[in-house]
């Protein structure tokens, strides 16, 4: 699976319709709807706003589209087909129509929509998803630098610290080394 690391943009006419796209990276819903939001509030006079995302939950990947009003299966579903095609998650795509007179009909509209989806995703760069995971550590202050060492070599980060007659420390943590990690520090599940 892949995650986009910046955000791709793109444009297009077809036929006096002018297609805009945009790929997100979005790991909630809200996140998904302020996105939305964002880009209908600057563009008020559009036709249409169609979507598409698929976000990782711990239920699997939840995924969703909206034709925004076009004719069904001719937005949404062909923005989906690109981003499961890539074998994306945590990313919304939203592209907007403003109708140029001109109807393109079922295969036009799914061509249109799925293509500048495309353009959007090929503008933007992507990289493997790596599944993260919280710990709680409880360290002695000698450990603390060790414990910085460890996580800059595998891609984890401090989320939280506070201090008394031990380091009490939160990370955030590739799962794939959580294990390695936990024995070395002897640590257990954040809360």
């Amino acid at each position: 699976m892949l995650v986009l690391e910046d955000t791709g943009v793109a444009a297009q006419t077809i036929n006096k319709s002018k297609f805009l796209a945009w790929a997100s990276q979005c790991q909630t819903e809200q996140e998904v709807a302020a996105f939305l939001s964002a880009i209908a509030r600057q563009h008020q006079n559009a036709s249409h706003l169609a979507y598409a995302f698929r976000i990782n939950t711990a239920e699997g990947i939840m995924l969703r589209c909206s034709d925004a009003g076009e004719p069904p299966g001719t937005a949404g579903k062909p923005i989906l087909q690109m981003l499961e095609g890539r074998d994306l998650i945590n990313i919304c795509v939203g592209v907007i129509r403003y109708y140029g007179g001109v109807n393109l009909g079922k295969g036009g509209l799914a061509r249109a929509y799925g293509g500048t989806a495309r353009l959007a995703l090929e503008r933007a760069s992507a990289h493997s998803f790596v599944e993260m995971e919280e710990l709680q550590l409880n360290i002695h202050y000698n450990r603390m630098d060790e414990l910085m060492k460890v996580l800059a070599k595998i891609n984890g980060s401090v989320l939280d610290k506070s201090f008394d007659e031990m380091a009490h420390i939160r990370i955030s943590l590739p799962l794939a080394e959580k294990q390695a990690l936990m024995n070395r520090f002897k640590a257990h599940n954040a809360k």
